[in-house]
This record gives structure tokens, C-alpha cells and sequence, in this order.
């Protein structure tokens, strides 16, 4: 595989399961030394043995999301452990599906904790590290199709993602100046962890198969090439840009 990130050290967020894992994975086998996240009582143990069977190098940093202060000092963890500081992919997030009439105060705040202030705080101070390093770099935020379209047991969840998609690009506007590149990605249906109590509904699966121009749902491998490429230099010219990964359903959502 080309090794495009040769020489750079990333931070993944929520890089245990899922697309951030994949993202970790994909980074490594391309040369990137790869902090990577883990929730406390969650383990990076899978990640790191997928990362070490491409020969990759990458090492765990645990944070919680909804702690400004320990997404802070995890930030300063991986620039000092790996010597610099190149990228960050915003992918640490949470979905409880529930009605917007069950979703209580509490909810709402770990949603938007969680999802956006969480996002906000590894950016910034990310930005800020690679602002004070000097070499510029790029930020991956890891939106969702929810940025879009509406679903009857993530109301609020949409509304975080939403948010996403703006901030990255605002935040893009404001970081040219320091050669930092911040996009967004947003991903349509994606067999993961979190999706699984949805694609484990037949019905539901059968609304997204019929409805997905390519007819099936996404591996999160694909995602992580999608933010391999906006990282790289590949992508030197994009910049607040937003891209929705759905193989087509938009086009035929429907509530």
C-alpha cells in the first residue's frame, strides 16, 4: 500500500470500533504513527493488533469526549509521544435511538457533549498544536447523512450533526490562514457497532437496500479511504468541504 503518511503522527477519536478503527488502521498502514482513542472501560486492544499486523506503529490515549480537560491533555499526549502533530479525525461519538419525546434533558446534554463539544475541543486545541508546531496539517470531522435527513429515534442526534457539518466548515475558514485543511465527512449507512440495532431490522435494512443506488451497506473500510484521502495531499485543495459518503440514498430518502 502507498504509504502517503509517512513521517506524520494522527489522532483518531472513538478508534476502538467502527470507522474510526478502520480510519486508524488505514493511517498506520500508510505510515502515520496513530494515537489512538479509547473511551475509559473501553478497550484499544483489537485496534492495536490490526495496526501492528499491516507494521504499523500506533499507540492508546484515553479520553473521555465529554472531559474538555482530558481531551485537552490527550491532544499534548500524542504530539509529545509521537514528536508532532499532522492530523486529526473527529470520529468519537453516540447514537441512543429513542423518540424525541423520550429524549430527556440528559440525554440531550451527553448527545451534544459528546458529539459536538467533544468534536469542538479535539479540533481547536488540535488546531492549535499544529498552529504552534508550524507546519500546517489537515482535520477530518466525521459527520453523518443525519446532517440531512431526519429519523424518528435520532431527532436529537441529527441535531449534532448537523452542527458538525457547520463547524467544520467555519473552522476551515479560519485555519487556511495557518495551512490547516479542516473537511467533513458524511457517511450514509455503514455496518458498525452503533448501526447494528438498526440493520439488524429487516424492514429497515430493506428500506435502505432498495433505496442506496448501490444496493448495499458500506464497509468501514470504505470510509476510512474516503478520510485517507482528504488527510493526504491528494486533497491539497480542498478545504471546508463537506462530502456525503451514501453510495446514493439521499437522493431517495424518505422519512
Amino acid at each position: 500500500m502507498e504509504r502517503r503518511f509517512e513521517g506524520k503522527v494522527a489522532l483518531v477519536t472513538g478508534a476502538t470500533t467502527g470507522i474510526g478503527q478502520a480510519t486508524a488502521v488505514r493511517l498506520a498502514s500508510e505510515g502515520a504513527v496513530v494515537g489512538v482513542n479509547q473511551k475509559p472501560g473501553l478497550d484499544a486492544s483489537e485496534t492495536l493488533a490490526r495496526i501492528e499486523e499491516f507494521g504499523g506503529k500506533a499507540f492508546p490515549v484515553v479520553a473521555d469526549m465529554r472531559d474538555p480537560a482530558a481531551v485537552t491533555a490527550m491532544v499534548k499526549e500524542v504530539a509529545e509521544r509521537g514528536g508532532r502533530l499532522d492530523y486529526i479525525v473527529s470520529n468519537a461519538a453516540i447514537n441512543p435511538f429513542m423518540p424525541w419525546n423520550e429524549t430527556k434533558i440528559e440525554d440531550f446534554d451527553d448527545l451534544f457533549e459528546t458529539n459536538v463539544r467533544g468534536a469542538w475541543v479535539v479540533c481547536t486545541e488540535g488546531a492549535k498544536q499544529m498552529v504552534a508546531e508550524g507546519h500546517g496539517g489537515a482535520i477530518v470531522m466525521i459527520s453523518s447523512i443525519s446532517a440531512h435527513v431526519g429519523s424518528p429515534d435520532q431527532v436529537a442526534y441529527c441535531g449534532t450533526k448537523g452542527a458538525i457539518s457547520m463547524l467544520g466548515k467555519a473552522l476551515g475558514a479560519v485555519l487556511g490562514n495557518n495551512g490547516i485543511r479542516v473537511n467533513v465527512i458524511e457517511p450514509g449507512a455503514v455496518a458498525t457497532n452503533m448501526s447494528a440495532p438498526m440493520l439488524d431490522m429487516p424492514d429497515v435494512m430493506k428500506y435502505y437496500l432498495d433505496r442506496i443506488a448501490l444496493h448495499r451497506i458500506a464497509d468501514p473500510s470504505e470510509l476510512a479511504a474516503t478520510v485517507a484521502f482528504m488527510l493526504s495531499d491528494d486533497a491539497s485543495y480542498v478545504t471546508s468541504a463537506t462530502l456525503l459518503v451514501d453510495a446514493g440514498f439521499i437522493v431517495n430518502a424518505e422519512l
